[in-house]
């Protein structure tokens, strides 16, 4: 019985150790990883290494013998670039035929004859043309313009004189014996030179504008050429005279003229006196003249011009020039065409410098600082003037057509 109970004991303890295992193997044993199948190789002997080649020498970089290929240079890409705008010119032209007597008007811009159409027109601010009138009037010589109103004095070579209001086309004929015209600030009156047959019956005279209510202001005898009309804008002077005393020392007086026989102070020019420019207000008064002493060349000089000043503050400017080629801002800002050089004794004759191009200067006659503006062609102006808002030029040139204007 002991060894039956044995032999029972051993096979129950056996079956449960295989039991268990079996167990273990079904739920908590790992799965062994199928190992990747091995790439094609040399098969070598049972139990030997596979034979290597000759090593280098240590710390060598052996090259390969398979070159990898040679990329070509690529130029770095710029970015394109949008053409850059087309700039302004600085001076541009706004007309391109023979323009005569242009002048500022009251709507900011200026006013002219075309002498080529016979028509008159009006320069609006923006650069537009617009005709004054359809009426055409050929071969006008010279146009005195209201500063006003729309009116006008029509002159021609032969003498005759035409007033004209291109508002209501009102048109009246004036004596041939009329010359050298000048509108009154407020265009109510016109001053004029009234040239008789007799030194006796030649007289500076007022009148309006339809050559009606003659006044004589001033008899001229035989220094009529020695008279320049050109009416103040405060209204005290209606003219300039070279009558005055002989002074030595080649200086010369310049009187001024009223219109009610009012004995007004002289202003002194060195040398000979050629020409002059009112500014805005009639204080100033601006004028050329030459002397040995600037060669014979034209010299712009500044002087106060109103009441008990006229004649103080009377110093140059150191530019020669004329002073119809120049025109006022202001009373203190002036704008001068300047040629860029001058022959000896051109201030004898203009004439010379007609073929010799211009500089364009802002002058502060306060100070005398002058500051040149850049034209970026050759000109050689005329007529200059400044528009009403003062943001621009105007000016004609002596050997171009057309008018032209450039920013200020």
């Amino acid at each position: 019985m002991d060894k039956k109970r044995i032999i029972f004991a051993i096979l129950f303890i056996i079956v449960t150790i295989l039991l268990g295992y079996l167990m273990y193997r079904v739920f908590f044993a790992k799965k062994t990883p199928k190992p990747p199948t091995p790439q094609t190789q040399e098969q070598l002997p049972g139990g030997q290494f596979p034979i290597i080649g000759e090593g280098g020498q240590p710390g060598q970089i052996v090259t390969g013998t398979i070159q990898l290929p040679t990329a070509g240079f690529v130029p770095p890409q710029t970015p394109a670039l949008p053409p850059p705008p087309a700039q302004t010119p600085l001076v541009q032209k706004l007309a391109n035929d023979i323009v005569v007597s242009p002048a500022a008007d009251s709507f900011g811009g200026a006013k002219f004859y075309n002498a080529q159409d016979g028509k008159f027109y009006r320069l609006l601010p923006d650069g537009t043309l617009a005709l004054l009138s359809d009426d055409v009037f050929f071969g006008v010589e010279n146009v005195s313009w209201s500063p006003k109103t729309e009116e006008a004095i029509i002159e021609y070579p032969d003498g005759a004189n035409i007033y004209f209001d291109f508002e209501t086309k009102k048109q009246v004929t004036l004596p041939k014996h009329w010359e050298n015209f000048s509108f009154s600030p407020t265009a109510t009156k016109i001053a004029a030179k009234s040239i008789g047959l007799s030194p006796e019956t030649r007289w500076l005279i007022t009148a309006d504008p339809q050559g009606n209510n003659i006044t004589l202001v001033e008899p001229m005898g035989q220094n009529a050429d020695k008279v320049d009309v050109n009416w103040s804008p405060n209204q005290q002077i209606v003219a300039t005279s070279l009558t005055g005393k002989p002074m030595g020392g080649n200086r010369e007086q310049v009187l001024m003229i009223g219109l009610h026989g009012e004995v007004f102070k002289a202003i002194i020019a060195e040398g000979q006196f050629l020409d002059s420019a009112w500014s805005k207000t009639g204080e100033k008064l601006l004028f050329s003249s030459y002397s040995t002493a600037s060669d014979y060349k034209p010299e712009l000089w500044i002087s106060n011009a109103a009441g008990d000043l006229i004649g103080t503050g009377r110093k140059p400017l150191g530019l020669n020039t004329w002073a119809e080629k120049c025109t006022f801002a202001d009373d203190r800002f002036v704008y001068c065409a300047v040629p860029k050089t001058l022959p000896t004794g051109s201030g004898f004759e203009q004439s010379l410098a007609d073929a010799i191009e211009d500089d364009l200067y802002k002058i502060d006659t306060q100070t005398g600082i002058k500051s040149k503006l850049l034209l970026e062609e050759g000109h050689v102006i005329d007529t200059i003037l400044v528009n009403g808002d003062t943001d621009a030029l105007y000016f004609t040139d002596k050997n171009q057509k057309g008018i032209f204007t450039i920013a200020l």
